[in-house]
């Protein structure tokens, strides 16, 4: 059996869309899995356990005509594998064409209105509500094709080489060291909880848990925010923006302690990895595409317009649903959030 995945984008998205892959490969440990995903994102499913290969969509370079031949060529390949099953997880226009034009003997996809990709589908799985979670929609996929949903698997199962690499080039500099991550980038401006108050958070928490380290993750776009962050910390701090791999991020929150958080994909790794977090939302609905299963760990003011689900703030105060969020409130939370997972050591 040969079964085919699309989910591009984005790296939360994705890694929200795994259990999907755990669960087919277990219902059908001989089917052939493929995942078509955006070339940017290709790292962090290559050499997955579960994968037969990884079909990488290089949206940015296929923008341009001189390139289509180098498509064509793909969806050529696409059509010789005769899928047996198609899914669509992303549900936008040119998903659902890719998907199509895959020409497998079943086509299924989410039922979204966006962009009218649910006519191409052979089966739309509705979802079951507008606080439906995202995992919770891509899962009822699998119900309509018989595949039985559980949770006896590993959501990012640990590479070694990986591991072995991130420990080589950034050794520990004490013994038993204890790492506090922190992300504070995001795509949307208005999902980006104030840099100064993640400075603040970082130095009483550094007060208040000695022996503790900083690690600063994040994108290029990210160097900024993570170089004010260090020069807040000095030696208590590492700043990784831009230095790391998607591999190698899974691999410094697995090694992590705690992560502080936007709304980001790196979110969505520390949840799907059992990490104790703290989520900092504004215009997002947590219900919807939060940390899965972990409501508990968000943190979100109220206001009559949150979640407004929208790019651009247009409320008086610009972005009071996540300014209004105090460095005291978020100290407080990863205080606790910390002596939890380390009951009984010293900080």
């Amino acid at each position: 059996m040969k079964i085919l995945i699309l989910k591009p984008s984005s790296l939360g998205d994705v890694v929200q869309a795994l259990p999907v892959l755990r669960l087919l490969k277990r219902h059908r440990p001989e089917a052939q899995i493929f995942w078509w995903i955006d070339a940017g994102l290709a790292p962090l499913l290559e050499h997955d356990p579960d994968l037969a290969g990884v079909v990488r969509f290089e949206r940015k370079r296929w923008a341009s005509p001189r390139h289509w031949p180098e498509m064509w060529r793909s969806l050529r390949w696409l059509r010789a594998q005769r899928f047996d099953w198609v899914i669509d997880l992303q549900s936008l226009a040119r998903s659902g064409v890719f998907a199509w034009l895959a020409q497998g003997d079943l086509l299924v996809g989410l039922d979204e209105s966006r962009e009218g990709a649910r006519g191409f589908y052979d089966v739309a799985v509705p979802r079951a509500s507008f606080h439906t979670h995202a995992v919770d929609w891509y899962l009822a996929v699998l119900q309509r094709l018989g595949v039985p949903v559980h949770w006896n698997f590993t959501w990012l199962p640990e590479r070694s080489e990986i591991a072995a690499a991130v420990r080589t080039k950034w050794p520990q500099t004490q013994d038993d060291p204890r790492w506090i991550a922190l992300q504070p980038g995001a795509r949307w401006p208005n999902k980006r909880w104030p840099i100064e108050h993640f400075a603040e958070t970082a130095r009483q928490l550094a007060a208040q848990l000695p022996k503790v380290r900083f690690v600063v993750l994040g994108g290029e776009d990210d160097k900024p925010l993570g170089d004010f962050l260090a020069s807040t910390l000095r030696e208590r701090g590492l700043n990784l923006t831009g230095q790391t791999s998607l591999p190698e991020t899974v691999e410094w929150l697995r090694r992590s302690d705690l992560l502080i958080t936007n709304d980001t994909g790196p979110m969505h790794i520390a949840a799907a990895l059992g990490k104790p977090l703290v989520a900092l939302f504004g215009p997002t609905e947590p219900r919807r595409t939060g940390p899965y299963g972990r409501l508990d760990d968000v943190m979100q003011h109220p206001l009559p317009c949150a979640p407004c689900l929208k790019p651009r703030c247009a409320w008086p105060q610009p972005m009071e649903c996540l300014t209004a969020i105090t460095p005291a409130q978020v100290v407080q939370r990863a205080l606790a959030a910390f002596a939890a997972c380390h009951a009984g050591r010293p900080a």
